[in-house]
């Protein structure tokens, strides 16, 4: 496939069939991902792949009661998320469908490979996720060139604890994000619904457009 197309088209696959994805395929998106830009090249990704009934329900179970209540927030106001009705009803089905995903991948990555240099500023640290998500990316779009869909959240890091409990995560390794594989139930998008890039892209300063408006 080619790559801008896969850019294009991976979305978040909410929608699976029961149809197991196979050793290979894992294998050839997980070689991929390996690429993934990271600090140093200290390579501090290491994945979990859960196929086990048991402990894909107990993810779910973790991941449902959260993923209620944000649905309440959103329900009530207190939560903007911006979305599309179709796009939380769709949310909702993946939550209580979580379960039956064919595989749950548990994005892990060693601390001691992270690099934070933004941990003395006032405000949410974001820079050690560089050496951890282009490598995430990286899986789904090898994933999508297989014709397989993928699902990123980060709501189960909050449980933390229960999830390295669950699956033995030793000491100085972290959960980062939670990814659903499977063949897609309803195909991948033919488009996806993004800013335009004039509205995203500054010159020299924040906001002074670099682009022109289309039209103009």
């Amino acid at each position: 496939m080619e790559l801008t197309e896969a850019m294009r088209t991976v979305g978040t696959c909410r929608y699976f069939t029961a149809d197991p994805v196979p050793d290979a395929v894992l294998r050839r998106a997980f070689d991929v991902a390996r690429f993934g830009p990271q600090g140093g090249n200290r390579q501090p990704v290491r994945w979990v792949v859960v196929r086990d009934a048991a402990r894909k329900q107990a993810l779910a179970d973790l991941y449902l009661p959260m993923w209620k209540a944000y649905l309440g927030g959103i329900g009530d106001g207190t939560v903007n998320v911006g979305a599309l009705p179709r796009t939380v009803r769709d949310a909702d089905h993946f939550a209580e469908n979580l379960a039956t995903v064919p595989a749950i991948v548990v994005v892990c990555a060693q601390v001691d490979g992270l690099h934070p240099t933004d941990l003395e500023l006032e405000r949410v640290s974001v820079v050690g996720g560089a050496s951890i998500y282009p490598t995430v990316q990286n899986f789904c779009l090898a994933l999508r060139d297989q014709g397989v869909g993928s699902a990123v959240t980060t709501l189960l890091c909050h449980h933390e604890e229960e999830v390295r409990e669950l699956l033995e995560i030793p000491d100085g390794v972290l959960t980062a994000a939670h990814v659903a594989v499977g063949y897609p139930e309803k195909g991948f998008p033919t488009s996806l619904t993004r800013s335009p890039v004039e509205d995203i892209v500054s010159a020299e300063t924040y906001g002074r457009p670099f682009f022109a408006a289309a039209g103009v």
